[in-house]
């Protein structure tokens, strides 16, 4: 089949589309240079030319408390028109199998947890990501309203997945724009060759959250891509149509904190700025709809975080080299 992976450059995209690839699909991929996704008429332009089969939505504008306190207005609107733009033009052209990707801050910020996929809307949201959380409750609804509206006369499937926090090989690991883990790795490494005395976290590290490493995460999407649509169908309904992809075990960001520390060999102290915000005291998805099926998570978050922080050393080093050849 030929299938496009909107945003490949990101951790997600990447691994999906070496999976993809593998597994002897034509991936189809297209640079942010090359594909405006924001601009409705390119992406239209793509699809009536492109011949695509299915499409995974991995693009997104993300990053951890700081980058959606600092950019709300980005966060919703790039996130909206992404969502709305490959939606849409994919059904214009044709295209039957569409698989969403969204994200646990979802969920209402004080929700029962585990958290279940029918928790959607029921509370309000976590104030400091809201505007992104509402982007992808979007997406999640334009899936579900197409497939209302015309999956018995089109027969098209479009469906979401919702996963934990995702961590692993080629994240983004910008001090203040990336996710936890990722900021965390590059804070503890630069705090080790530079041999400070303490390394400063945001917040009290009381609050607790669910990891998932990327490549667990990838299985899973094909897992729900490729079930038949009647088991699909058994497993969701029209209005709650996404499924939660998680570990089902959480830990607090101190516990987390103490695995980096340990896996980067960081020996300074820490101290926490309590003065930052926290974000939601805990988000831990109920991950009983995937097991029906058969998925699982497998990496352990130890393992995992090891594998990253190697993918971030190799990185690193091959950053120095071009610089000292520069």
């Amino acid at each position: 089949m030929r299938i496009y992976v909107a945003g490949h450059r990101g951790m997600v995209g990447q691994t999906l589309t070496r999976r993809l690839a593998g597994l002897g699909h034509e991936v189809v991929t297209r640079t942010r240079a090359e594909l405006d996704l924001l601009d409705q008429a390119a992406v239209a332009r793509f699809f009536a030319t492109e011949r695509i089969d299915q499409v995974y939505v991995a693009a997104a504008k993300v990053g951890g408390i700081h980058a959606n306190m600092t950019y709300p207005a980005q966060f919703i609107y790039e996130n909206l028109m992404i969502a709305a733009n490959i939606t849409h033009q994919a059904f214009a052209a044709d295209v039957k199998r569409l698989l969403f990707l969204g994200s646990s801050c979802i969920y209402p910020r004080l929700a029962d947890q585990p958290i279940r996929e029918d928790a959607l809307l029921t509370g309000k949201l976590e104030p400091t990501n809201e505007p992104y959380a509402i982007a992808k409750i979007a997406g999640i609804k334009l899936c579900e309203s197409y497939n209302r509206q015309y999956g018995a006369t089109h027969g098209i499937d479009y469906r979401s997945v919702m996963p934990s926090n995702l961590y692993g090989p080629g994240d983004n690991y910008h001090l203040e724009n990336s996710h936890v883990v990722p900021a965390l790795i590059q804070r503890f490494h630069l705090a080790k060759i530079s041999r400070a005395p303490s390394v400063l976290i945001w917040g009290s590290g009381r609050a607790r959250r669910e990891f998932l490493y990327v490549d667990d995460m990838v299985e899973g999407c094909l897992d729900v891509m490729n079930l038949p649509r009647a088991a699909y169908d058994h497993h969701t309904d029209p209005m709650r149509g996404h499924i939660n992809l998680g570990t089902g075990e959480d830990v607090s960001i101190a516990e987390l904190v103490e695995l980096i520390r340990e896996v980067v060999g960081y020996e300074g102290s820490i101290r926490y700025d309590l003065a930052q915000p926290d974000g939601a005291p805990r988000k831990l998805l109920d991950v009983s709809r995937a097991a029906t099926f058969g998925w699982r998570a497998t990496v352990p978050l130890a393992e995992g975080l090891r594998r990253t922080y190697a993918d971030y050393q190799k990185a690193a080093r091959s950053t120095e080299a071009v610089a000292e050849h520069a």
